[in-house]
């Protein structure tokens, strides 16, 4: 297998983006979360490339070697959704296959929501619909409890200073301690700590939970996912209850939840094997009611 890195200009901003498989694959998009970027998928990549896919995977906008715009506005769901779109027509297709975690779920729960002629199919790893997450902080005490990195995230400047100190200690230890012993080796660690160290990113990474609260997104018709979907949850997340789970995969008109009892957040770390398989036969299944 053979893997490239391209600067991608995808919605008006420049995308570092890893390309492997065969160009004539169908088109699997994947979109990585909080704190990551493209080696979040490590596990994935070759897998997916030698099952004949083509596989695309951006530093999302503020990550990392990607652009980092200037201003809160700039990191809305609208525009977060705009550039995998732009992703889309760059690779000069109709639709991809589009597979998300944690922020890249909720990016692309917001993709198949706003451009669902633009989605084939949708893989969505431990986060919930973004109207099931809305009611969840507003009402869920617990899940507000849950949540208490998002609302330090919004306080301005202090998150960057206290996250650099000690080698980015803080941003370690939530990884370390939300997931599986030995998840995260320290070559691993290594890696996420350069992507961090990149200028201006942690405070774009940040600006990504400010927008959230800050800059609504576009109101859409309806909040239903029309595309085939499926959900994979790690039920041992400590930072996302899985009483979220159900109602986000009911708002789905075709749409399939598995539960992985072992596995906490970062499912597709400590489980990849099963993951990967759970997609492929997903994706390799014959024609739903939503396609």
């Amino acid at each position: 297998m053979t893997k490239t890195f391209e600067y991608i200009k995808a919605n008006g901003v420049t995308l570092y983006v890893l390309k492997a498989g065969p160009e004539t694959g169908r088109l699997v998009i994947l979109l990585h979360g909080f704190p990551e970027f493209w080696y979040g998928w490590r596990n994935q990549i070759e897998f997916f490339a030698n099952a004949g896919y083509c596989v695309w995977i951006p530093d999302q906008r503020g990550y990392n070697l990607s652009e980092k715009p200037v201003g809160v506005a700039a990191y809305n769901l609208d525009n977060l959704a705009a550039d995998v779109v732009g992703l889309i027509d760059a690779a000069s297709r109709d639709k991809a296959i589009v597979i998300g975690h944690d922020w890249g779920a909720a990016v692309a729960w917001r993709v198949a929501n706003q451009y669902p002629q633009r989605v084939e199919r949708l893989v969505i790893l431990n986060v919930p619909h973004p109207m099931v997450m809305g009611r969840a902080l507003k009402r869920n005490r617990r899940q507000q409890l849950r949540s208490w990195y998002i609302f330090f995230l919004l306080i301005p400047w202090l998150p960057e200073r206290v996250a650099r100190l000690w080698n980015w200690k803080l941003l370690v230890q939530m990884l370390m301690s939300s997931s599986r012993p030995g998840t995260f080796t320290d070559s691993d660690l290594d890696y996420y700590r350069e992507a961090w160290s990149q200028p201006h990113a942690f405070r774009s990474m940040s600006y990504w939970y400010r927008a959230m609260m800050h800059t609504a997104p576009m109101r859409l018709p309806s909040q239903r996912i029309t595309v085939p979907t499926l959900m994979l949850w790690g039920v041992k997340d400590i930072a996302l209850g899985i009483e979220l789970a159900q109602p986000s995969i009911d708002l789905c008109n075709d749409g399939r939840l598995e539960f992985f009892h072992q596995a906490s957040h970062w499912v597709h770390h400590e489980e990849s094997e099963r993951v990967n398989n759970f997609i492929v036969e997903f994706l390799r299944a014959g024609p739903s009611s939503g396609e």
